[in-house]
């Protein structure tokens, strides 16, 4: 069937968008901003501006005579050459270098366990690895301290009655350690979560294509679930860099029963509290915590750009 051409003069009208279909979407696109408004809200109020007030007082000095005076970045200069908080900056590097390979192994190794549908009663031994996480830092904290007292401590008294002698775990020269113990027993169960979870999502075609080509659980678990739970291990690795680098209540709490250990400066964060709430350097508190988010910033950074430049190899090799 043809249609007759339209005669000359006369007008086609192009129907019009129906206005109910716009009045739609603009009520859609306000009852998501109306739910996102509270997120934004808090966002603002809880970490903009505080994070706009501490650089305002990183600008600042304080002195006995002229009260606040413009600084600039004197508080930065002097936090550079600070032996007490380049000590600090230097603990938590070698905390994150050890402490954090050995976390993520075991979250990893139990994650594959967990996955390779071997472990008997699964669900319970996933529950009991992720139970740490769920006791919060400050009992953790005091927990583990009673087991490391030298005095009191159940492996102190253990030790000495095998005659082991007396470890004293709250030393010096061996608190690092002890705190490399507790916030490795309190995160492993949360990254195995998070590994867990990628690996489940992995489509079941690439295990029975690997299966076929005779791969074993080993050469499985190397060769295809690793590499593709990649960005979830990268993942942790950068939840790690910031909670390394921020590390507070382990050493704020040990401090009461191991004083000569744990020392006002012991990590950079810790530093920035005393500075502020005990010292009352309100101003060069707030220049150590900002350099200390620029370092967290800068490392996580190097560890994505290493992660992409390995992947552009494997590309390029593949």
């Amino acid at each position: 069937m043809t249609h007759a051409p339209a005669l000359s003069g006369e007008r086609t009208i192009t129907p019009s968008p129906p206005r109910r279909t716009n009045l739609a979407k603009r009520k859609q696109r306000l009852a998501a901003y109306l739910f996102l408004l509270p997120f934004f809200v808090v966002f603002v109020a809880m970490l903009v501006v505080p994070l706009v007030y501490a650089g305002y007082l990183s600008l600042f000095e304080s002195k006995l005579i002229g009260g606040e005076v413009f600084a600039g970045f004197a508080n930065y200069a002097r936090a550079i050459t600070d032996p007490a908080f380049l000590g600090g900056l230097g603990r938590v590097a070698l905390f994150f270098v050890v402490q954090v390979p050995i976390m993520l192994g075991l979250a990893l190794f139990f994650a594959l366990a967990l996955d390779s549908a071997r472990a008997h009663g699964s669900k319970a031994v996933r529950m009991l690895i992720y139970m740490p996480y769920a006791v919060p830092a400050v009992v953790a904290t005091l927990m583990w301290g009673y087991l490391y007292g030298p005095d009191f401590g159940p492996i102190a008294q253990i030790a000495r009655a095998v005659g082991f002698g007396t470890p004293d775990f709250l030393a010096p020269e061996s608190i690092l350690g002890a705190m490399m113990n507790i916030v490795t027993w309190e995160f492993v169960g949360y990254n195995m979560i998070i590994m867990y979870a990628a690996l489940r999502s992995i489509p079941a075609e690439l295990y029975e294509a690997a299966e076929i080509d005779g791969a074993g659980q080993f050469r499985l678990a190397w060769s295809v679930k690793i590499p593709a739970i990649r960005p979830a291990i990268l993942l942790t690795v950068i939840f790690s860099v910031i909670g390394s680098f921020q590390l507070f209540a382990e050493p704020s709490l040990l401090n009461a029963i191991a004083p000569d250990a744990i020392t006002n400066a012991f990590t950079p964060n810790y530093y920035a509290y005393n500075l502020a709430f005990i010292n009352q350097e309100l101003n060069y508190a707030a220049a150590i915590a900002f350099l200390l988010g620029i370092v967290i910033a800068v490392v996580s950074y190097v560890v994505q750009l290493g992660e992409q430049r390995r992947e552009r190899r494997e590309m390029r090799m593949s």
